[in-house]
């Protein structure tokens, strides 16, 4: 009985270090999603995805998470395994039948706790507390800081041929004035990849290029589906309209929040 409470442990033990894993790279900048699926991918040895993991080697921080989820994945299946044959050995039909219904209870109770929500919460805050007290890493929940939460959302908009920003410098389409920042474009050159951060006025966007941009989700979607032409300048001018607008509006709630 006790190599069968200990394989249990052993794996909520491991789901626990997949989570601290998973918020700590999600509090270096990458997506909730891509943290989770390099942490789970890390811990159990199975690699991940060229793309992303030129993003992850490419950060020494993200390297150090990787390197520590890594090493603790070996171990931990290593013990499981270990564990799980031990309760099955020398055990009678009997015995071994009751200990794969525990088995099979332990692991649904298991499953149970690592799909929840609320608990999925209360330990990303006990992590980050964690994690900043006794580690010199430095975090910070790019999310919140962002605001990703509340409307706005970093996005990647490929321009094409026909876009309505192709061929145009910086300055020239104003679409800070739309409420949308270009925080860096990637660009092919000779065949390789090409990063340019904190692009300035003049820099000129070509067709291929792919912009990061910082802005509400609805903005980003309309400036990567405008054509070029009249119809394109009218919808520019229409929305900078709106979002003069809106920060008319925001300042006035602000002054009746104060």
């Amino acid at each position: 009985m006790i190599p069968l409470i200990s394989f249990l442990i052993i794996i909520l033990v491991s789901i626990i270090f997949v989570r601290v894993g998973s918020v700590a790279l999600e509090l270096t900048g990458l997506s909730p999603d891509v943290a989770s699926f390099q942490a789970q991918s890390a811990f159990s040895g199975v690699g991940f995805t060229t793309s992303e993991s030129e993003i992850i080697v490419n950060h020494p921080l993200r390297r150090r998470i990787i390197k520590l989820l890594i090493l603790t994945g070996s171990a931990g299946m290593t013990s499981s395994i270990a564990t799980l044959i031990l309760t099955f050995v020398s055990s009678t039909a009997q015995n071994a039948i009751s200990r794969i219904i525990i088995l099979l209870f332990g692991l649904i109770g298991i499953y149970f706790f690592s799909r929840s929500k609320y608990l999925e919460r209360v330990m990303k805050r006990l992590f980050i507390r964690v994690l900043n007290k006794y580690t010199k890493l430095k975090l910070y929940d790019y999310e919140q800081m962002l605001g990703l939460g509340k409307g706005y959302s970093i996005s990647r908009i490929v321009v094409k041929n026909d876009s309505w920003i192709a061929n145009k410098k910086l300055k020239d389409l104003d679409l800070d004035e739309e409420g949308l920042l270009v925080l860096a474009i990637y660009r092919k050159e000779n065949g390789e990849e090409k990063f340019i951060g904190t692009p300035k006025g003049d820099t000129l966007i070509l067709p291929g290029d792919v912009l990061v941009c910082y802005s509400r989700e609805d903005v980003s979607i309309d400036v990567a589906q405008r054509e070029k032409g009249r119809k394109g300048d009218a919808e520019h001018k229409k929305r900078v309209l709106e979002e003069r607008h809106l920060s008319h509006v925001r300042e006035i709630r602000g002054g009746y929040d104060e």
